[in-house]
């Protein structure tokens, strides 16, 4: 009972003190409650869980290793057991935090969803352009394709935002850092063919460049959809959002030779680990592409 006790007084400490999310305490509860179970099966329940040694907690991740755990979920549950240790130092209950030395598994990472270049194509030209708001859905694809900005920076600009002659954008992107982004051809075609019936529907200041149809600026719940049921019959892919847009944008300028730490300025990475992912992409699709066509593969 003493176990019990010690976790509800680091669960009420978390929610009051800390004021961690429910959704958090959940995760932590659960996390101890395996800890429980594994110290009681595995060991004894007897065992005060403050006394024990760190061996038992490098046990404790082997145990949960066994049991086919997804990386994440492994990361998950020793923070959690981490947490109630370092809460147990902080409140003097042990004199030495003995999971400190314990290192929490790397987080897995997970290779972008993305769509084809043929799979865009054929997206935008299902769509008729004979109503503004048919104009408006392939002006949003257009830009988050063929300059992989962010949906909430899409959605931010103004009609203003966009500079005709240099064919750029200037976005202010995460951390208020600014970058100057290329649009193409296609994208200043829509354009103008939107800019000439914009008036008839939005005469204030300033002027949204995407306006959902009660004549407000476009939330990004309302863009997801439009992308979703733009490609929902044109790809194979399972998730069809803003963010594969721009997934696929960096995916294609990287597998037609782009310089990646180009490609990493475009897309307003800070460090260029974070687009070295993209080049993940590139090299499996390779392999692929190898061991389909060689016949030694």
């Amino acid at each position: 009972m003493k176990n019990l006790s010690y976790i509800s007084s680091f669960l009420d400490y978390c929610r009051n003190e800390k004021q961690f999310s429910q959704k958090t305490l959940t995760t932590y509860s659960r996390a101890l409650n395996d800890f429980l179970v594994y110290i009681n099966t595995e060991f004894s329940p007897d065992i005060d869980i403050l006394k024990i040694e760190t061996y038992l907690i490098k046990a404790f991740l082997g145990w949960l290793d066994d049991r086919n755990l997804k990386r994440n979920s492994l990361r998950l549950k020793i923070s959690a057991v981490k947490s109630f240790y370092k809460f147990a130092f902080k409140k003097k209950l042990i004199n030495v935090n003995i999971s400190k030395m314990i290192l929490t598994p790397k987080k897995e990472k997970k290779l972008p969803n993305f769509v084809l270049e043929a799979e865009i194509n054929n997206a935008i030209k299902s769509i008729n352009q004979s109503t503004f708001w048919e104009i408006r859905d392939i002006l949003l694809i257009e830009l988050l394709y063929g300059s992989g900005l962010r949906i909430s920076e899409a959605l931010g600009l103004n009609l203003d935002s966009i500079n005709l002659f240099e064919r750029t954008i200037r976005i202010v992107g995460k951390g208020g850092k600014e970058r100057i982004v290329p649009i193409t051809s296609k994208f200043i075609q829509i354009l103008e063919k939107y800019k000439s019936e914009y008036s008839n529907y939005y005469k204030s200041s300033p002027k949204p460049l995407f306006l959902d149809k009660k004549f407000k600026r476009l939330s990004s719940a309302m863009a997801y959809k439009i992308v979703k049921k733009r490609f929902s019959l044109y790809t194979e892919s399972e998730k069809k959002s803003p963010h594969v847009l721009r997934h696929s944008f960096a995916t294609h300028l990287l597998d037609n030779g782009a310089d990646i730490r180009t490609v990493g300025e475009i897309l307003g990475h800070s460090s260029l680990s974070t687009t070295q992912v993209y080049t993940h992409i590139s090299v499996d699709r390779l392999k692929q592409a190898y061991k389909k066509a060689h016949p030694k593969a």
